[in-house]
């Protein structure tokens, strides 16, 4: 469930503001996929006109989370398919080795810091709401910064930019992923982390690899 608490939103950066809420909104499932996206009644509740809304929404369709068609208006883009969630993870490994064997190779000694010091999360260690929403928001928000750092420090820009449009609908899926098995993929994290800090690009591929393959496996029993 998201907080309830009154949205105060900053007019000088009135358009950013709606964006960041609504895509929050999307990827904790308080907006779910498929529903319709009702522009008045956001309007109000945000009390903003229409057009920060329509702006909002047309930068989340570019992103791929929300959907736009004819005499229905938008809504939120549905969850993947079991094919087009096996297509993702094609992506990914094929993205991902390149990434990681470029970060091990171009790191600085910071973000190979940085990489390091966040695969050591102890997000999977006795949470206060176990797979409740709360620990699904960090340990996506952990997921998704781990492989970003991955990304940055690859040095190529363009690539970590796609690799964040692939991410976007793999973390709609998280509200699903087991709690159970998050300590095993922090654990392949630090593989993957150490690998980087080693300065060993073979390494880091094959722990990389070695992560994609099993986080597919066990995302998979969500289509079960």
């Amino acid at each position: 469930m998201a907080s309830t608490e009154p949205i105060r939103l900053r007019r000088s950066t009135l358009g950013d503001d709606v964006y960041d809420v609504l895509r929050v909104r999307i990827l904790e499932h308080s907006m779910q996929p498929d529903d319709r996206v009702n522009i008045d009644a956001l309007a109000r509740e945000l009390e903003v006109s229409q057009t920060p809304i329509r702006e909002a929404l047309a930068r989340l369709e570019s992103d791929g989370l929300v959907r736009k068609r004819a005499l229905v208006g938008y809504t939120v883009t549905p969850l993947l398919t079991r094919t087009e969630f096996n297509h993702l993870f094609e992506m990914r490994l094929l993205l991902e080795s390149a990434t990681v064997r470029w970060a091990a190779e171009r790191a600085t000694s910071a973000q190979r810091e940085s990489i390091i010091a966040e695969a050591s999360t102890s997000i999977a260690q006795e949470p206060d709401d176990p797979g409740g929403w709360r620990w699904h928001a960090a340990f996506t928000t952990h997921d998704a910064r781990f492989h970003d750092l991955i990304a940055e420090a690859s040095g190529n820009p363009l690539l970590r930019d796609g690799l964040e449009r692939l991410h976007v609908h793999l973390h709609l899926h998280r509200r699903y992923f087991p709690y159970a098995h998050a300590g095993t993929t922090i654990e392949e994290h630090q593989r993957v982390a150490a690998a980087i800090g080693a300065g060993d690009p073979d390494a880091a591929e094959a722990a990389m690899r070695g992560h994609l393959s099993a986080a597919r496996e066990r995302q998979l029993t969500a289509f079960d």
